[in-house]
């Protein structure tokens, strides 16, 4: 009996490390339909002139994310017109991080001027989907006519302090060499952030 209950639990957390691991550069990512900021639901279809997709995951609480938010809007700015928009979700839970609800979302995208989406993602689900740990955490993905793929994950950059000083844009040259056809040399970077708060 005791076997057997050691092993429905070692399933249990086996499953739920499989769940939590979420998307790996390569992986396929499906539609989302989330709320924005202005009570619209966003999906990746909604973008039709996209040829890929700045997924960050971010919020109005951490430090770190609050001293990338300028980054971000230059981020849109520059690259949505060239395909990549960027599409911002808040992953934390609001009964954990109560300055995360969506009243203070739609607050935060007003004062900042956020141009782009700024989505909730009630009950985390599609946190878990793609594993974000952090905020910010970034999944820049491709579009082509068969499927939606991860091509970088990680930091922004390696200047969460926003220095200025010997400023690595892992983010930007993996842009950059998509857009010049190529495949990002670095695909994996570490994000640096504060843990997303988790209900439960």
């Amino acid at each position: 009996m005791k076997n057997l209950i050691t092993m429905a639990l070692m399933a249990l957390c086996l499953h739920a490390a499989a769940q939590t691991k979420g998307y790996q550069p390569g992986s396929v990512v499906p539609e989302l339909s989330l709320k924005n900021v202005d009570n619209k639901m966003v999906s990746f279809k909604d973008y039709k002139d996209a040829r890929g997709y700045i997924v960050v995951f971010t919020c109005n609480t951490c430090p770190v994310s609050q001293a990338y938010e300028e980054r971000l809007i230059k981020l849109h700015k520059d690259y949505a017109a060239k395909g990549f928009p960027v599409i911002a979700i808040n992953p934390n839970d609001p009964e954990v991080s109560g300055g995360d609800d969506f009243k203070l979302m739609q607050e935060r995208a007003k004062s900042k001027g956020f141009p782009f989406a700024y989505l909730f993602d009630p009950g985390q689900t599609v946190t878990r989907q793609f594993g974000a740990e952090r905020t910010p955490h970034v999944y820049l993905l491709s579009k082509d006519s068969d499927a939606i793929k991860v091509e970088y994950i990680g930091a922004i950059d390696n200047d969460p302090e926003n220095t200025g000083t010997e400023r690595k844009a892992f983010l930007e040259d993996a842009l950059k060499a998509l857009l010049s056809g190529n495949k990002p040399v670095v695909t994996f970077t570490k994000a640096v952030g504060c843990g997303v708060k988790f209900k439960g």
